[in-house]
């Protein structure tokens, strides 16, 4: 049974800086691809971070040069540093993963099974 334990997120100012960060454990191997998504309301979900079990890196064109993601020696844990947020940052954002490497585009959440519950980032000017 795959369990997470989600952190950080929370209230910061225009320009300021947050980290996520997600434990997973009950997977037998390492996630193909897993990391955040966030959906603000009324929009669709957008991947905004994804790394591959292999370390390949994929970044939303919303948040490139300002994210960055991570995942522990370990591999069961992941963590997002947001930096330089926006107010357009505000929304939900939710750990996912995948054990499928078809996935074609790995920043859709289409074939994304294992969804966390989600942590709110708010960004005030």
């Amino acid at each position: 049974q795959v369990k997470l334990m989600e952190s950080g997120g929370g209230s910061v100012q225009v320009g300021g800086s947050l980290p996520l960060s997600c434990a997973a454990s009950g997977f037998a191997d390492s996630p193909a691809y897993w990391g955040w998504f966030r959906q603000a309301p009324g929009k669709k979900r957008e991947g905004v971070a994804i790394i591959s079990n292999h370390g390949t890196l994929y970044y939303g064109d919303a948040v490139k040069g300002r994210l960055t993601i991570s995942r522990d020696n370990d591999e069961n844990t992941l963590h997002l540093l947001m930096n330089s947020l926006k107010p357009e940052d505000t929304v939900m954002y939710c750990w996912a993963a995948t054990t499928s490497f078809n996935v074609g585009d790995p920043l859709r959440p289409a074939h994304f099974s294992f969804w966390g519950q989600g942590t709110q980032v708010t960004v005030s000017s």
